[in-house]
């Protein structure tokens, strides 16, 4: 229980300072210019994120949590297949469940169904750190059980899990900032982990633009399937979707309501 509370205030200290620093950098050397209130927009964000973080949590103790004692319990999956140091099989661990999280990003554009959800984090017509919480209830739902697929298929320990989340989310909200590194510093980096303009390139609202930089931490992944794209022009990325191009669109009903609604041609404007 008191590992739990641990886990719970690292992760809520985690989110806040992060979040926190990049609103600040944000002000200071933004990316792009933003076409809708600020506020509004976070206001927006931050209520979808709650409505997905009550879900994860009524799913998580009942399903997630079993499966973690289960899995180590039992010595299920492959990296309990092997004797290893355990500081190896945390390492270990991080790669493959942040290489897995590189297929279920694609399959949640390649797959219809599962696009309904996540198409509500692409319709937000800016991007700020704020828009890394904006993931539609559904969507987390879904992703509690490809995540014990994941913890069961790789047997990967509740430390790793746990060091592997926590830098996941200071990634998330860095690479959806609105915030603009030197131009050395951003080559360096980019080969290493996902960087705000690489992942802007996959928010633009042109398809074969989103159909990249699928990587949520490190950009190897891209580099290894041939998905890595970064000579896009800074002036020729516009945010969004274009069938979701009017303000009217994005309000918090609507967004909320999207994936059980009539699906629009995504990348045809005025739909």
């Amino acid at each position: 229980m008191l590992a739990k509370v641990h886990y719970v205030l690292i992760t809520f200290a985690t989110i806040v300072g992060t979040l926190a620093l990049l609103l600040v950098l944000e002000r200071v050397a933004p990316l792009r210019m933003q076409v809708e209130s600020k506020v509004r927009r976070m206001a927006r964000n931050f209520v979808v994120a709650g409505t997905a973080v009550a879900v994860v949590e009524a799913l998580r103790v009942p399903l997630l949590i079993p499966v973690i004692h289960w899995t180590e319990q039992g010595h299920v999956g492959v990296l309990n297949a092997f004797a290893m140091p355990e500081a190896v099989r945390i390492v270990l661990g991080v790669l493959l469940l942040d290489y897995t999280l590189w297929w279920w990003h694609w399959l949640n554009h390649r797959v219809p169904f599962l696009w309904r959800f996540h198409l509500v984090h692409h319709v937000d017509r800016d991007l700020d750190a704020s828009t890394a919480l904006r993931f539609h209830f559904g969507e987390h739902a879904l992703s509690v059980f490809y995540r014990s697929a994941q913890i069961v298929i790789l047997g990967v320990s509740p430390a790793a899990l746990f060091t592997w989340q926590t830098i996941l989310f200071v990634s998330i909200l860095f690479h959806h900032s609105n915030v603009r590194l030197p131009s050395r510093l951003e080559a360096i980096l980019v080969r290493l982990i996902v960087t705000p303009r690489m992942h802007g390139i996959h928010h633009a609202n042109r398809r074969e633009w989103t159909d990249s930089n699928w990587s949520s931490m490190l950009s190897c992944w891209d580099l290894l399937h041939g998905t890595f794209v970064r000579d896009v022009p800074d002036r020729a990325i516009v945010i969004g979707v274009p069938a979701y191009d009017d303000p009217r669109d994005v309000t918090i009903s609507r967004v909320l309501l999207l994936p059980f609604t009539k699906q629009r041609d995504d990348w045809r404007a005025g739909e």
